[in-house]
């Protein structure tokens, strides 16, 4: 375009400089002829237009919106169009309480009210697309300026007003992704009426006020004290059984003895355990006594 612009005015030029009487009224015809290069060559560079990969380009002539869109590659097209391009590629949004990872620099988190009345900062993340077709009129009823005139009111909106439904300790643990999936359906709908598609939203952090957090920090601690103590519990009970257990087999042992055994059994464990001992390779000493029971000696 700006060859064209500038071969027509050196064109207008060379047309006063042939009427006049000047140093350069010679060279008019060369002059007039050097400005129709330009133009015919900015015309013909105009005529042609490359798209990247992952993006559609939108014609506009004198302010009018073209409804065809032109898409990647090489596109031949009216030298006095002008293109904007759309990227059509999955793109990522995040509002962060941490500096320099969202899409604005320093604090943008969501802070929000929940239903009584604490205060929850949420990190969140938008995953959306523009619809390839939808850019032209994208293009003459937002501009190309959506992220910070669509995605964002939109998306911190429909946060804060599906937030009120839930307790600030449920938000952050049972109802979570009850939460996240309300936010996408809201957040969803009103893409689609804009010519965007949300691919996913991903609730990345929910921050309790502190008071809140050091309460479930403290209810956590007590159960995990309850669950030890339930755990001791158990041991004892298990060793104060296994040695009921234990004490009823000496018991019974004892019993079984005190009412089982015979003379004749006992002299035949003594007969043993003689013969046991004349087996060994020490040396012993044998001294029979008067009673029914030997006495037995032994040395190494």
């Amino acid at each position: 375009m700006f060859l064209i612009i500038l071969g027509a005015l050196i064109t207008i030029v060379s047309f006063f400089i042939a009427r006049g009487d000047s140093p350069l009224t010679k060279y008019s015809v060369m002059i007039r002829i050097t400005g129709i290069l330009f133009v015919v060559l900015g015309a013909a560079l105009s005529m042609f237009k490359v798209i990247k990969p992952g993006e559609v380009g939108v014609k506009t002539l004198y302010g009018k919106v073209d409804d065809q869109v032109l898409y990647s590659g090489l596109n031949v097209i009216n030298p006095l169009v002008e293109v904007t391009t759309f990227d059509v590629k999955t793109q990522n949004y995040t509002m962060s309480a941490i500096h320099d990872e969202g899409s604005k620099s320093g604090d943008d988190a969501i802070r929000i009210l929940t239903s009584d009345g604490l205060e929850v900062t949420i990190d969140l993340s938008v995953l959306f697309s523009v619809t390839p077709t939808d850019a032209p009129r994208i293009l003459k009823e937002i501009g190309d300026d959506y992220l910070d005139k669509i995605v964002r009111p939109i998306a911190r909106t429909a946060i804060r007003d599906n937030a009120v439904s839930y307790e600030a300790v449920a938000l952050y643990s049972t109802k979570r992704q009850e939460f996240q999936n309300k936010i996408f359906a809201a957040i969803d709908l009103s893409f689609a009426k804009r010519g965007l598609k949300l691919e996913q939203l991903l609730v990345r952090n929910v921050t309790l006020p502190e008071s809140v957090r050091k309460a479930i920090e403290s209810k956590i601690n007590a159960e995990q004290d309850a669950q030890k103590m339930q755990f001791v519990l158990q041991k004892e009970k298990q060793l104060a059984e296994r040695k009921r257990i234990e004490a009823q087999g000496i018991a019974d042992y004892q019993r079984i003895l005190s009412t089982g055994l015979s003379d004749k059994q006992l002299q035949y464990e003594s007969i043993l355990a003689q013969k046991d001992i004349a087996l060994s390779p020490n040396t012993k000493i044998v001294i029979m006594g008067n009673g029914k029971t030997p006495v037995i000696l032994g040395s190494n």
